[in-house]
């Protein structure tokens, strides 16, 4: 119950935000935090959960931009189709990525994920259609009245996908779905001699992760109002997602909220103060620290003090 009231509360907060005169960065920027939480808690099904290391987000959620600048220029869909079909692309790719790499362990698995980014940006810097290596530039449609711009109506929508996909992952990890992938993750032999369906559920943890990556790709062209397939399928995307997770803490589906936050404010304030090439150097040495000194990650530091008290 205290959760769904805090996420109550998040909604309208972030809503009351988007109608309000605060400057439009807060917006620019929340997206962007936002759409990281996202995919920190999307990777972390599969990678936290499972202990499957995937370094493929920026396939799924390059995917899922694609699907919906496609559809826009096709026919105009609304926004919310666009997401849908992004999430059942993302879906559908992370099925097909897990039956053919999930038999794969550790560095291969994670190897065999980076070649899919690659395959992924191939094709389309190769289709026309969407504009090639040029990309395609995209007319936003009329802002609802309501929100006067479109990266406040942004904002407030990825931040409803926030709540909905923290939610399935809160799932997720309480039920006995979650108990399984734990299991996997501590002892994958063992966990198929107690009877675990160890496929089914890594297949399933694909599918999942693979769909909120795409659903959070979805917005992405609108937001910029253009796609290409560099900054697109983007390995800045597997390094924001995974280290939200890390510095957060991958046992419990807080911590890459709390990673995800601290990582993209982080690097939003870099930007604006220092330069935005700094970032990657950040999160580098952000990693470092948390692998080394913190391996369970925030959540993992306040638990050893809770015990220590």
């Amino acid at each position: 119950m205290k959760y769904w009231i805090a996420a109550a509360v998040f909604l309208v907060v972030a809503t009351g935000l988007a109608l309000s005169g605060i400057n439009e960065y807060v917006f620019f920027a929340g997206y962007v935090v936002l759409t990281f939480v996202v995919l920190a808690t999307a990777w972390n099904i599969l990678g936290g959960y499972a202990g499957y290391v995937n370094f493929g987000p920026p396939a799924f959620f390059g995917l899922g931009a694609y699907s919906a600048a496609v559809l826009f220029k096709a026919v105009g869909a609304p926004l919310v189709l666009q997401i849908a079909v992004a999430a059942a692309m993302g879906g559908l790719l992370g099925f097909g990525v897990g039956l053919l790499t999930l038999r794969l362990r550790g560095i291969f698995f994670a190897i065999a994920t980076v070649a899919v980014v690659f395959i992924m940006e191939t094709l389309m810097v190769n289709w026309r259609y969407v504009g090639g290596a040029t990309g395609l530039q995209l007319l936003r449609p009329p802002v609802p009245e309501l929100f006067g711009s479109y990266t406040r109506m942004l904002f407030v929508l990825m931040a409803l996908m926030a709540v909905a996909a923290v939610s399935i992952a809160r799932y997720v990890q309480g039920s006995w779905i979650g108990r399984g992938l734990r299991a996997i993750r501590d002892s994958e032999e063992a966990a198929e001699c107690s009877g675990v369906p160890t496929l089914k559920l890594k297949l399933f943890a694909c599918v999942i992760s693979g769909a909120l990556m795409g659903a959070a790709g979805a917005p992405m062209p609108m937001y910029l109002s253009f796609i290409e397939p560099a900054s697109t399928f983007n390995l800045s995307y597997t390094i924001g997602s995974l280290g939200g997770a890390i510095i957060g803490g991958m046992s419990h589906w807080l911590g890459p909220i709390i990673g995800a936050v601290l990582l993209g404010s982080l690097q939003q304030i870099i930007t604006v103060t220092i330069s935005g090439e700094i970032n990657v150097l950040v999160v580098g040495v952000l990693l470092v620290v948390f692998v080394v000194a913190a391996p369970e990650g925030i959540l993992g530091l306040f638990r050893k003090r809770g015990r220590a008290k």
